[in-house]
């Protein structure tokens, strides 16, 4: 189970790098761009800090 939740941190962490990456890099992004990928983000890390709370018990 655990290198389930490795995988699955592993890949929402990469896609956490890559949203921001994406931002960072754009000069031309729309403030409903901005917001979309902060919401976008906010999912991600809830995700990713659950998957660690369940990896820890």
């Amino acid at each position: 189970m655990k290198n389930k939740i490795d995988k699955a941190i592993e890949y929402y962490t990469f896609k956490s790098k890559e949203i921001l990456d994406f931002i960072n890099s754009n000069k031309s992004l729309t403030v409903e761009k901005i917001i979309e990928s902060g919401d976008e983000l906010s999912t991600l890390e809830y995700k990713i800090t659950a998957l660690e709370v369940a990896k820890e018990n």
